[in-house]
């Protein structure tokens, strides 16, 4: 096969796994995106070419973009790996492989050391924006300016990283599922240098 064919393949596959994801007959979808439902048959069963001007309106009434509709990265690994740093008693699994809606990223921390203090040295980081957070298992520590405040487990915690901030574990290993903007990502998913 080609790698058009195997692209038109793809496509034809996402369309029909979309429109039956949504519960929609041909006929749901073709009053969505103004194609008749013998075309969109014949696109899903291989037995039309797919045109430029089709896809737009599918992947509008479907819900996703043209991009994805035609992304073709592989899956081949699926697996999420850990990212360990010994230095800092932490290990991170990053949830999402590319920054998400308006950057942000999806992590999964695990501390096994508690939150630096502020040393004049720069332990205590700040970035614009908000971090957020959720305790899966454990007490988190999170030093905030002057405050130490514990978030334990199924508490949540958002604050602006404006004030100077730092996180890890309070008595034992810790884990938590956070999101980072692009500050916040580049400020504390970074290896300690």
């Amino acid at each position: 096969m080609t790698q058009e064919a195997d692209l038109d393949d793809l496509v034809r596959k996402r369309l029909r796994g979309l429109r039956l994801a949504k519960g929609w007959s041909l006929d749901e979808l073709a009053a969505r995106c103004y194609l008749s439902p013998s075309t969109l048959s014949r696109i899903e069963t291989g037995h039309r070419r797919i045109a430029l001007d089709q896809l737009a309106p599918l992947a509008r009434a479907l819900g996703t973009s043209l991009d994805h509709l035609v992304d073709t990265t592989t899956d081949d690994d699926v697996v999420i790996r850990p990212h360990r740093d010994e230095s800092r008693g932490r290990t991170t699994w990053l949830l999402n492989r590319d920054s998400g809606p308006n950057g942000f990223t999806v992590a999964k921390m695990r501390f096994t050391k508690p939150a630096p203090r502020d040393d004049g040295g720069g332990s205590l980081r700040v970035h614009p924006g908000k971090d957020w957070f959720t305790v899966l298992s454990g007490t988190v520590e999170l030093i905030l300016g002057e405050r130490t405040i514990l978030v334990a487990t199924g508490e949540a915690a958002e604050f602006s990283t404006m004030v100077p901030h730092a996180f890890g574990a309070h008595e034992g290993p810790a884990e938590l599922l956070c999101i980072l903007d692009h500050d916040g990502q580049r400020t504390h998913l970074h290896p300690s240098s």
